[in-house]
């Protein structure tokens, strides 16, 4: 096993080094409802020549991952990436078992790798590394600059996002030890794609909402021919103490009328927010899974997990890639890691298809029953002997059998 000097000690160079973390200026977020005008105006904001803000995008990002929709399908393809199991070891040499399990467990190098995959979604991830002083060990921490105080395709920082001022944190000394980027320049990520779903989707159930409140509980008219203001004030009176439903006090000789609209018990939103659920599964995993059950098959929901399975795939090569051009040269700057030490991922077998093979294998080969064990948790305990079949006889009434 390879030898490691990890530095357990903060080098006294770093102190005074920039930190873009400690520049930040909280900004307070006031919720207001989007719609596809505000969409269009963050996009065209980010997409400036001259002074280019992505602060109005990211924050519209924000808002759209607290549907549920789109937090489960981000959740279901990024879990699989940063759980894996992944092997250091030197540019030619045998697994670090040692180092490898040291950081397989390390937060700072799962957050590293979400930051990654994040970029598929978002577009453009720049984090920091920085030592952590609340646990009383030297231990590395990760932090996420926001994506609303970066230009990404401009390389500025801005401490302020609604501020001018601004930094070009690629010409930082830190930038590429300390400070890494991860992501295209001028890429939004896949939820840009998605926003006028999650958009429409909100509309969808507002309306609804609003559909039961009206005909599930009907507003309550009160007819009367009376100028008497004490007897107003008692029916008005009476009218309020009733419930919760909206109510009117009319004269006799007026009518009240529902507004003539399509008729409907909520079929019409309810197919919408289908309509925009799959629409956002398909931008973000490449398929509907398991969500149609009323139209789905095995052979679809195994076509749509394969799809799903690729896109995993294409993740993980992703991560590979930043981890051995970026991380592991910044690491091994810091004394983490060291020098030509490679980050690559556990190959997964497909247990099912192995188990398929493992089957028509025993038709004419014996297998080893250890070999069994380890790979499916299948304990042999020996040969089943083979039943010989029952011979089938013909029955009748002059034998006795039937009573």
């Amino acid at each position: 096993m390879a030898k490691r000097n990890r530095n357990k000690t903060k080098p006294t160079n770093q102190q005074n080094r920039a930190k873009l973390s400690t520049e930040l200026v909280e900004q307070y977020v006031f919720k207001t409802r989007q719609d596809i005008s505000k969409w269009r105006i963050a996009e065209n904001a980010i997409k400036a020549v001259e002074f280019p803000m992505s602060y109005l995008l990211y924050n519209l990002y924000d808002d759209i991952m607290n549907d549920t929709t789109v937090t489960s399908q981000i959740e279901n393809r990024t879990l699989e990436a940063i759980s894996a199991n992944f092997n250091l070891r030197p540019k030619g040499g045998d697994i670090d078992v040692e180092l490898t399990e040291e950081l397989q467990n390390a937060e700072f190098i799962n957050e590293i790798i979400r930051q990654i995959v994040y970029t598929r979604f978002f577009g453009h991830s720049v984090i920091e590394l920085d030592w952590d002083n609340t646990t009383g060990e030297n231990n590395l921490k990760t932090n996420l600059i926001p994506r609303q105080n970066i230009i990404a395709k401009k390389g500025w920082f801005h401490k302020n996002y609604q501020d001018a001022e601004k930094i070009n944190y690629r010409d930082l000394q830190e930038y590429g030890t300390w400070i890494l980027e991860f992501g295209k320049n001028d890429d939004l990520g896949l939820l840009n794609k998605i926003v006028p779903h999650v958009l429409f989707k909100k509309f969808a159930q507002s309306c609804w909402s609003e559909l039961c409140e009206i005909y599930g509980i009907p507003p309550r008219v009160m007819k009367t021919d009376t100028q008497d203001p004490q007897a107003l004030a008692r029916g008005k009176k009476m009218m309020q103490q009733m419930g919760t439903a909206a109510w009117f006090i009319i004269d006799s000789t007026e009518e009240f009328q529902w507004a003539q609209g399509v008729q409907t018990s909520g079929d019409v939103y309810n197919n919408l927010i289908r309509l925009c659920t799959n629409e956002i599964s398909i931008a973000l995993n490449g398929a509907v899974l398991g969500q149609d059950t009323q139209n789905g098959s095995y052979g679809k929901e195994r076509a749509g997990q394969d799809t799903l399975k690729k896109l995993v795939m294409a993740d993980m090569a992703m991560v590979e890639m930043y981890m051995n051009t970026r991380v592991m040269p910044a690491l091994a700057r810091i004394g983490v890691v060291p020098e030509d030490y490679v980050f690559q991922y556990e190959i997964a077998e497909d247990t099912e298809e192995l188990w398929k093979m493992t089957v028509q294998a025993l038709n004419h080969f014996t297998v080893d029953p250890e070999w069994v064990k380890d790979k499916f948790g299948i304990k042999i305990t020996g040969t089943k002997e083979s039943v010989p079949p029952v011979q089938q006889q013909n029955l009748s009434a002059d034998d006795g059998f039937f009573v």
